[in-house]
């Protein structure tokens, strides 16, 4: 039997609290990793929180905020010079990559979750007369190509490079031929198969928090929160979030 070790980078958000809750259903040893990376508030941070201790899963959260120095060309590291874009149709956010790009974010994120998860697997590979069972380390990651806005690093394409990438760099790839894999498993859901996804497998959706703004409710203007209120409206379900409004 296959020893099943993962982790998930954990926003706090819709679909990554959808994704954690999968990963503990289909069996996996979880670490739920969350990012400071500079981003201008800290409310996903505390939903994180709440989605980790629901669910259970241990959780590391990780302070990079030097990262939003380097990754300033973006209206979520960098408020003061770039307006988070408000009250876009679905059109006009698929037209192009927004302002809310963080550049290079979703590569700095792997790679941090990576260096965990290659330390977890070399624990078990290294021990005292090796494994006693086969190791598969696992990524887990929300990233979505159909229902986002246009983010480059949300590409199938950028997952099947990346994790070659990562299998060629790491020592666990390299002399004991286990690979990253990089699981996306809401990759080509729409938001409103995600919503009744994380329904189905009963997944916090009340602790988590969609919006690019850090008020005390979401904005229901930027391009996050009208995909979440679009989602939840195909899908047919009432946003536990709503309430706050």
């Amino acid at each position: 039997m296959t020893r099943k070790l993962g982790v998930v980078l954990l926003s706090g958000g819709l679909d990554s609290t959808t994704v954690a809750a999968q990963a503990v259903q289909a069996g996996y040893e979880v670490v739920a990793v969350t990012v400071h990376y500079g981003q201008v508030h800290s409310r996903e941070l505390d939903s994180a929180k709440e989605v980790a201790e629901e669910l259970r899963l241990r959780h590391e959260i990780v302070d990079v905020s030097f990262f939003s120095r380097l990754a300033w060309y973006s209206a979520l590291t960098s408020p003061d010079r770039f307006d988070i874009p408000e009250g876009r149709s679905a059109e006009e956010m698929a037209a192009d990559i927004p302002i809310t790009y963080v550049p290079m974010r979703n590569t700095f994120l792997l790679a941090l979750a990576s260096a965990y998860l290659e330390s977890h697997a070399l624990q078990e590979l290294e021990r005292d007369g090796g494994p006693s069972e086969p190791v598969q380390a696992t990524l887990f990651i929300a990233a979505n190509a159909i229902d986002y806005s246009g983010y480059p690093d949300c590409r199938p394409e950028f997952y099947e490079s990346l994790a070659e990438t990562l299998r060629l760099g790491s020592k666990i790839g390299t002399q004991y031929g286990v690979p990253f894999e990089i699981a996306t498993p809401l990759l080509h859901m729409t938001k409103a198969d995600i919503v009744r996804h994380a329904v189905a497998i009963d997944a916090p959706l009340d602790k988590t928090w969609s919006c690019y703004e850090g008020g005390a409710v979401p904005c229901g203007r930027c391009d996050s929160c009208l995909l979440r209120a679009k989602g939840f409206a195909e899908a047919g379900v009432a946003d536990p979030l709503m309430s706050l409004v």
